[in-house]
């Protein structure tokens, strides 16, 4: 039976594309460790990602770091309207150009990092929600999260995120003030702007190569109205708050370069509090206090 969305001969050929391991050996696409390449090949569980990112009939999906394709793949069978995917690795363009021929024109595969490609540039002019959907490459995952979360514009281009880190690195984005050890600057900017929560673990055999830990797949769905404030500026306070996380915020904030004191009585904080102990909105008054004293300061428009 076809997908919503798509036709019986759409999902034929994409069905009829060799397993995934197959592709990955008829191209030599042996993962590379340095760029933080682990393949899923079970599509029973790439679908299971694909169906997490919400029903996908007329959505639009970026996804970051195909590889052989094995989550573009379910993604298309799932009944995306259009998949475009940013691929780093030349290697993978053959076996991602069979998925193109197989898609109807649904898929197209782009050369280029993905730090320094416009994602929302890629779906310019199509209509429909738009999301992103991906196995990010666990060496740059976290830097591409916080890249999108600290657009100046807001709410995003996307209407949500499904993504899949490592298990530690899922616990730090939903954690609170209440799982001290987790709870940090990622936290604070993912659920200043996001809604967040893991959805379901996956284990190490399930990946080619095997990591050595747990990952998990977590899901962001962006606030339309967040808490007011600028969004590097909260990077900076959280960065400098939590870069001496033992120490209480009297002195870790020393290095924002602005009046300590002043900055956490300004923002109704105690002094002898630590970064911990502060949940997203005390960091949000902290920002927008820093905001309006480095602009006396600096006598600028931040």
């Amino acid at each position: 039976m076809a997908v919503p969305g798509t036709t019986a001969v759409d999902n034929h050929l994409i069905e009829t594309l060799p397993p995934l391991r197959e592709v990955v050996q008829n191209y030599d696409l042996n993962p590379k460790r340095t760029l933080g390449q682990n393949f899923l090949f079970d599509l029973n569980l790439t679908r299971r990602i694909a169906r997490a990112s919400g029903p996908l009939e007329g959505v639009s999906v970026v996804e970051i770091g195909p590889g052989p394709g094995g989550l573009t793949r379910a993604l298309l069978l799932e009944g995306a309207k259009r998949v475009i995917a940013v691929e780093r690795d030349e290697r993978c363009l053959p076996a991602l150009e069979d998925i193109t021929r197989a898609s109807a024109g649904r898929f197209t595969a782009v050369l280029g990092d993905a730090l320094e490609t416009d994602l929302n540039a890629l779906l310019e002019g199509v209509d429909g929600p738009k999301r992103i959907c991906a196995n990010l490459p666990y060496n740059v995952g976290t830097s591409l999260l916080t890249s999108w979360l600290e657009a100046p514009n807001w709410p995003p281009w996307f209407d949500r995120l499904t993504l899949m880190f490592q298990r530690e690195v899922a616990e730090r984005i939903v954690a609170t003030p209440a799982q001290r050890a987790d709870y940090g600057r990622l936290a604070v900017l993912c659920n200043w702007r996001c809604e967040t929560k893991i959805l379901f673990d996956v284990p190490p055999t399930a990946f080619t190569p095997p990591p050595k830990i747990m990952s998990s797949v977590v899901q962001l769905v962006p606030r339309l109205t967040p808490l007011p404030c600028i969004g590097r500026h909260l990077s900076q306070v959280t960065q400098s708050a939590f870069g001496q996380r033992r120490k209480m915020l009297r002195q870790s904030l020393k290095s924002l370069g602005v009046d300590t004191l002043q900055l956490l009585a300004m923002a109704e904080i105690a002094p002898e509090k630590r970064a911990e102990e502060i949940d997203v909105a005390g960091f949000v008054r902290l920002t927008n206090v820093f905001t309006t004293l480095l602009q006396a300061k600096m006598n600028v428009v931040p």
